[in-house]
Order: structure tokens, then sequence, then C-alpha cells
């Protein structure tokens, strides 16, 4: 069935929003600018006050809930389902795992490349596999081990690209690289257990998506904004590339966006496209489907790619084309991509069978986790994160 111009409309404004959010948090880390009391001019590295403007994006859903609430409320018969009241608490433990996830994400992204920092959060779905075997007490598909394998092969080859790569500016040194891509995949194990905790804590209630990820975005940005007091005071000497070498120096962050306005567009661009991306991608899976969702989740690392090289910001590394292509297939396998294809071919028909048959009899197939592993930048809930 063709899709309508309104699912096209959602299709385009996932992959553009989700591809912008990436490209303008690095395009912001690639300023510099003078900071406070006649500082020299240095890069623009504060990794926390971007992943506040994020947070503020996430919260900006609860304003979109609401008002597609009250719209839906004026019309004769509302079809929207706000959901059920909930204890908001619920989130706050999830809510702190994304906020630290994404401080680390945003912190390695000061180190490697757009690219690879896209590739390299779909390692996501090994820790989430492994964690819900273990605390959901699930039972994977031997399709989905296959898949957990398939994206160790694909991160591994991911990193070998970067670690022979040479990036063009020579402002990431190979040691800032090889760390950038550890914090990555160490921030995705804290996305796992986010997600699990939600799996299991959060998903037997009826949570709108959009009020889910706005309650997020709220405790988030609220405790987040506050750790920046402490942050200003907080020395880690040559960690940080700010004058005072403070773990966060939100004033100078302030300072550099009077001196140059362009890094305000950046941020700004960082936090509506999250919003917006959060909102298409939900969008996206009602009013077509996950497994859509999911292809256009993997064309956003495709178009970020293509961007950043088309940019100058990183050269061309046959790897990572390989590398790009074994995630891809790595994903599929795990999300059931190959079922349809599988299910075409006499012999192996039978196979995907007792595949689906296993999976509904173990109730794997639970909206949480599959709506959850098919978001992300960031955020993911039944939605993103």
């Amino acid at each position: 069935m063709a899709w309508t111009k309104y699912q096209l409309f959602l299709a385009g404004l996932m992959l553009t929003t989700g591809s912008l959010n990436t490209l303008s948090a690095k395009w912001a880390d690639m300023f510099s600018a003078k900071g406070c009391h006649d500082d020299p001019e240095h890069a623009f590295a504060h990794p926390f006050v971007q992943a506040v403007g994020m947070f503020m994006g996430e919260f900006s859903c609860l304003a979109v809930f609401y008002i597609l609430l009250c719209t839906d409320r004026r019309r004769p018969e509302p079809r929207m389902n706000p959901g059920q009241s909930f204890n908001p608490l619920l989130f706050f433990a999830p809510a702190m795992c994304d906020m630290t996830a994404t401080s680390i994400m945003y912190v390695a992204l000061n180190m490697t490349s757009a690219s690879s920092f896209q590739m390299l959060r779909g390692a996501v779905i090994i820790f989430t596999g492994l964690l819900s075997v273990t605390f959901l007490g699930r039972r994977l598909q031997k399709s989905q081990w296959l898949g957990i394998l398939t994206t160790i092969v694909g991160l591994i080859i991911v990193g070998l690209a970067d670690f022979f790569s040479k990036h063009k500016d020579d402002t990431h040194k190979l040691s800032d690289v090889i760390t950038g891509d550890l914090l990555i995949i160490m921030a995705q194990v804290i996305v796992s257990v986010q997600m699990v905790l939600e799996e299991k804590f959060v998903y037997k209630h009826d949570v709108h998506p959009l009020k889910a990820v706005g309650t997020e975005g709220f405790f988030g940005f609220v405790v987040l904004s506050l750790l920046l007091i402490p942050m200003y005071f907080i020395h880690v000497g040559n960690f940080s590339d700010n004058p005072r070498q403070v773990l966060e120096d939100a004033l100078d962050a302030f300072c550099q966006i009077g001196h140059e306005p362009l890094i305000l567009l950046a941020l700004l661009g960082n936090t509506v496209s999250i919003a917006f991306f959060n909102f298409a991608g939900i969008s996206v899976t009602k009013e077509i489907s996950a497994t859509t969702r999911m292809v256009l989740d993997s064309l956003r690392t495709l178009v970020i790619w293509v961007v950043s090289l088309a940019l100058g910001w990183e050269q061309f590394h046959g790897l990572q084309v390989v590398g790009f292509l074994v995630l891809l297939v790595g994903t599929a396998l795990y999300n059931g991509l190959h079922r349809p294809l599988l299910a075409r071919i006499p012999c192996c028909a039978h196979l995907v069978a007792t595949e689906e048959e296993e999976e509904e009899e173990e109730g794997r197939d639970s909206p949480g986790e599959r709506e959850r592993l098919l978001g992300d930048g960031r955020v993911q809930t039944p939605d993103e994160s």
C-alpha cells in the first residue's frame, strides 16, 4: 500500500530532525570563541550544557502532549487516549540513567566523529538483550543472538576505521578518538539499564509516549541544571577543555555564545530537533509501523555520515562503510526484519513460524522493549529517549 502524503511527511521529518540532532551537536563542538574575562579564544567544549538543552527539548514534549490533548477534546468525538494517571516518580530512575548516558555521549562527541558516534550507539541492543535475559527473564531467539554477535563484529569494524582514520583538522588525537568510542559504548550500557527499568516498572502503566518522554525530560532538565552549580567548582585538570579546567563552566559557555551567536543556533537546533524527532518517531510507529521507524533510524546514520563527509568534518574510510552495513544487518536480525524475507523461501518458512510461536509464548514481543529499541537518539521511550 502506497504511503499517504502525511506518512511521507512524518518519515521525512523523523529522518531530517534525527540527523540534525547529532549534526547540530557536533557543529556546536566545532566552534571556537572568546570566553569571560578576556579569556583567549578556545573551543566550545560544554557537553553538560548541551545535555541540558537536549532535555529541554524532551521536556517540551509535555507541552506538545497537552496541546494535542486539548485539541482532541474539542472534537465532537475525541480519539486520543491520554493514558492513565501515574506517579511521575516512576520515571525518575530511568531519567537519571538517561541524564548520565546523554552527558557521557556529549563528552564523547567532542572526541570522535559524528558518524562513528551514531554508529557506535548501535551497541545498545547488545546490552539490552543481555540485561533483558538476566533481569526480565526473557529468552532470546537464535536470530537475536546472531544479531548481537553481528553487532559486536560491526562495532569492532567501526572502531578499527576510527583507529586507522586520519582526521582532517587534527583536532582529534588517536587517544581521544579511542576514549570517545569507549565512552559511547559505556553510555549504551547505561541506556540499556534505562530501558530495562522502564520495561519492568513503567510500561505496565498506560502512559502516552509523549507524556513519558516529557516527564523524563523534566527530571533530566531540572537535575542536570542544578548539577551545573557544583560542576562549576569541581576541578578536573586536563580532562576539561575550558579555561578554568572545571567539570563544566556554564558561565564560560554563555560568554562564548555572546561572542559567537552561531553557537546558540547550533544549540537551538539540537533542542528543537530532539522534540520534533520524538514526535515524528512516535507518529511513524503509530501511522506506519515500528519496523519503518527502525529503518529510518538506520538511514539517519547514513545521512549523518554523508553530510559529515560533504562538510569536510571527516574523511572517507572504506571500513566505515563495511561497519555500517554489518551493524545494519545486526540490528535487522535482532528486530526480526529477516522474517518477511525468509518467509518467502519455502525451506525457511517453518523456521520463521517456529520463532514467532516461541516469541508469543514467552511474551517476548511487548511494546515496551520493541519500541525503545527502535527509537534513538538518544531518547528512546515507547518512542525513543
